[in-house]
């Protein structure tokens, strides 16, 4: 388990030696102690991309994709210590640690193929007097900001694209993560990506850090994933450079219980979308709309659903939600459903926190008010707030009334959920399932949720730059 930094192929402590605690969000203990990254050290770091970037960029598209194919095996042999780390440093329970980690050595394997099939064009110019090419190079260093709710997904699903279109790349993962992200780079290392390519550094502090490394001149991509508050200051940031930025940003996905909806379907289908990884994720299930003719059963079969889930530390297999990364993240948590209560909404079940550790129960609201705070906020835990609607366009209206994007599911009749899917403001829509998230598919959002797709044959695209060729015909 590595805990320095990772610069030009070597691990090393920062510059100043100084170093921040790792905690077990289950049990307060400390991990260990992370090496803090200097401006010299992020200095550093930008040079040793840079210096590696033309290399990198000139190395041929099968060995880039075959170094990540390797580094994909390497994580298959290993998938039960990968997702053990992120059991200890983030709180989540074991399926969810599992299943991450399945999903995220996946990136690997998807841009190992796509780093061979960048498209290009060739064409006769409609006026006959030259021929068009159209080539994509690498857009050069970038650099990579990774949140803690998913600390090997995020990763790799930046990684993956930026090295198998032949950029450089420097990771900063969150303060809360950092041993997952410095596990996946010595993955990569093992896989023999060459020195330069790959560095990590966790800037304290790390605001001014991270303008001074987009500041730099060769440093052309920032790739974010984190809050929308956050990604609006970053794209400030990168405004006077000029930096192309990709930003997965905030969510408050609606789920739509549509009239007609087979209920089993629509109850397996929320658990997933509202209780993956507890509730932290962009792509939770945020507002439950459900239509009145169906709420009181639905209410009562996910309630029941909600109460067989066992709740503990991760490392023990049988519970179902782990601890929150922090406490001070189930406080906040624990706030919102005490504000949400005072707005008139009923607790069915849950809202009580745990004498030790971060752990919070599986939480129900019914009668939550449109409108209301808890509507309004990503809730990133796990609670479900419900509201009830007779009309499906004012439900609708009620689902597009934010401004996020990101994610929305609709349950019914599959016509009837199709129209609707149809008419929802998100980048990407779920009809009649809790899940969306796949490497070859793109993932992003539209409004204040975000710029750009990760995943699918576009994230790729997102790392490379068009060049324009004009040949004599």
């Amino acid at each position: 388990m590595h805990s320095d930094l990772f610069i030009d192929g070597q691990w090393r402590p920062g510059s100043d030696g100084r170093r921040f605690d790792v905690i077990d969000p289950a049990d307060g203990s400390t991990i260990a102690a992370f090496a803090a990254a200097s401006e010299q050290d992020c200095m550093d770091a930008v040079d040793a991309a840079a210096a590696a970037q033309e290399s990198w960029a000139a190395t041929a598209p099968r060995e880039r994709g075959e170094l990540l194919r390797a580094a994909y095996e390497i994580l298959t042999a290993e998938v039960e210590d990968f997702a053990e780390l992120m059991v200890r440093e983030n709180g989540k329970s074991w399926a969810d640690a599992i299943g991450e980690a399945n999903y995220a050595k996946e990136f690997f394997r998807w841009f190992a193929e796509e780093a061979v099939r960048v498209p290009g064009d060739y064409r006769l110019a409609p006026a006959g007097d030259k021929r068009i090419i159209v080539d994509r190079q690498p857009i050069g260093v970038s650099l990579l900001i990774t949140p803690w709710n998913f600390p090997a997904a995020m990763a790799t699903r930046k990684l993956a694209p930026a090295l198998a279109a032949g950029c450089t790349t420097i990771l900063k993962p969150a303060r809360e993560t950092p041993l997952t992200a410095a596990y996946v780079v010595e993955v990569l290392f093992r896989a023999g990506v060459p020195r330069g390519v790959v560095n990590l550094v966790t800037p304290v502090p790390t605001g001014p850090l991270v303008q001074r490394m987009i500041d730099r001149p060769e440093v052309r991509k920032l790739s974010f994933t984190g809050s929308t508050e956050v990604g609006r200051s970053l794209l400030h940031a990168c405004a006077d450079s000029v930096v192309s930025t990709s930003m997965e940003l905030g969510g408050n996905a609606p789920l739509i219980v549509l009239p007609g909806a087979d209920l089993e379907v629509a109850v397996e289908g929320a658990l997933q979308a509202k209780m993956r990884n507890g509730g932290s994720a962009c792509t939770a299930a945020n507002r439950f709309y459900v239509h009145g003719s169906v709420h009181d059963e639905f209410v009562a079969r996910l309630d029941a659903a909600l109460a067989a889930i066992a709740v503990g530390p991760g490392l023990d297999r049988v519970n179902g939600l782990g601890a929150l990364v922090s406490v001070a993240e189930r406080d906040k948590v624990a706030a919102l459903v005490e504000e949400a209560i005072a707005d008139g909404a009923k607790l069915a079940r849950g809202g009580n926190s745990s004498a030790r550790g971060a752990f919070y129960d599986a939480t129900l609201l019914t009668e939550v008010r449109h409108g209301s705070a808890i509507s309004r906020t990503e809730i990133f835990g796990p609670v479900t707030a419900v509201v009830r609607f007779d009309d499906v366009d004012e439900a609708v209206r009620m689902a597009n009334d934010t401004e996020y994007g990101l994610m929305a599911y609709v349950f019914g009749e599959e016509r009837a959920a199709i129209a609707v899917a149809r008419r929802m403001e998100s980048g990407m829509v779920a009809v009649n399932r809790g899940v969306v998230s796949d490497p070859a598919a793109p993932f992003g959002g539209v409004k204040q949720s975000g710029l750009g797709r990760e995943g699918g044959s576009e994230g790729i695209l997102e790392f490379l730059e068009e060049k324009y060729i004009a040949l004599t015909a």
